[in-house]
């Protein structure tokens, strides 16, 4: 079946179009999550990301429907300690501005809801397109996305949204409707990847058919700032993961200017990447094609990780399955692969596994779990 894509052929910033191409990625799985599907219903398009000339903005084009894209959540953001620490981290930054009325956009799980009324009983409503209430989650959801079309007639003082930002297609039509939503001296309270600083470090789950713009500080401020909001508060969740940003609805607030060099500065980020993970690739090709035949070779990770390794070439035709600790995702393929996942438990009794782990800032956090709780002789190729 043929995906109806949408041209993104502006600059989402100052809406040029100065767009330069910069790398395509051909045929990659649509969807980061597990599937029971035959591999033959998977559907794969081009990534390719172009960059703007004059503000320097990475984004995306073509783009995919959002009904396409997001036709079942994938699971990401409720597994694991860091995701836990992230929620009740955010949850005290939100408390600072002690909200009364929240609308938070994009809350999927609920599980930032659920830490927030631990200590603080408001009224909180979340509005998102498929709504996945984990245990113990009591608020009201609106089906629904934010745009031109969404209406709301109740009380709220603040919106939140968390890791939802860099997932909107068009970023500065999605915050001049918050700012028209919202009233001078009214709170927007949110958290975004540190794109930044996972671009530097290699992480492959920054920019995908989902992270669409390489939305950095400095557009954030930019834009914010233009559509009336003062920034009150900020603070930086581990060094590569979050930022969380407080800002305050203010008319009469001074647009903060573009730096000049992003241009410059972000293409050679990017295509630092590229090189590194073709590099990256070769060596544990290399690897995978000198090991013992009696050792077994795993991959970590169903999702985006695993999914941009294999699309940047590597060879898994002696990897074993993946394995991921969610288990939803556990006895389902991965989705654009024939990889099965499985739990990490299966290495209890394997003689000095190999595991390739490219999972960013989870990777201590996965090893660690391993070599204490399930097999200590385990080697990983990271």
């Amino acid at each position: 079946m043929k995906i109806n894509t949408i041209k993104r052929n502006k600059d989402t910033i100052n809406q040029l179009e100065d767009l330069e191409y910069l790398y395509k990625f051909k045929n990659f799985p649509i969807f980061m999550g597990c599937t029971n599907q035959p591999i033959e219903k998977d559907k794969l398009i081009d990534m390719q990301w172009q960059i703007s000339k004059k503000s320097g903005i990475i984004q995306l084009n073509p783009l995919l429907p959002l009904d396409v894209l997001y036709e079942e959540p994938h699971g990401s953001g409720n597994i694991g300690s860091i995701w836990s620490q992230h929620h009740k981290q955010f949850a005290k930054f939100i408390q600072k501005q002690m909200p009364q009325s929240v609308l938070e956009i994009g809350g999927l799980h609920g599980i930032l809801s659920k830490e927030y009324m631990k200590e603080n009983n408001v009224d909180w409503k979340i509005l998102e397109p498929n709504p996945s209430p984990a245990p113990d989650v009591h608020v009201t959801y609106i089906k629904g996305f934010f745009d031109e079309k969404f209406n709301f007639d109740g009380q709220i003082d603040t919106i939140i949204h968390s890791h939802v930002f860099e997932h909107v297609y068009y970023p500065n039509e999605f915050i001049f409707h918050i700012s028209n939503f919202l009233k001078d001296g009214q709170k927007l309270i949110f958290s975004i990847p540190n794109l930044e600083e996972m671009l530097k470090k290699k992480y492959t789950n920054c920019l995908n058919f989902e992270h669409t713009l390489f939305l950095t500080e400095p557009y954030i401020n930019y834009l914010l700032s233009k559509h009336g909001f003062r920034q009150l508060d900020k603070q930086y969740f581990l060094d590569d993961h979050s930022i969380f940003y407080t800002f305050e609805k203010d008319s009469n607030v001074d647009i903060i200017k573009l730096p000049k060099n992003l241009y410059k500065h972000n293409k050679e980020l990017y295509l630092d990447y590229i090189k590194y993970h073709k590099k990256l690739i070769e060596d544990l090709n290399r690897k995978i094609s000198n090991v013992n035949k009696t050792h077994q070779i795993f991959l970590f990770g169903a999702h985006i990780f695993s999914q941009h390794l294999i699309q940047f070439g590597l060879n898994i035709s002696q990897v074993v399955c993946l394995l991921d600790n969610d288990t939803n995702k556990q006895t389902k393929r991965l989705y654009g692969t024939n990889l099965i996942v499985k739990s990490p438990m299966v290495l209890k009794d394997v003689e000095r596994p190999i595991i390739i782990l490219k999972a960013g800032v989870y990777n201590d956090e996965i090893k660690n779990d391993i070599i204490v709780n399930i097999n200590p002789k385990t080697v990983f190729w990271e």
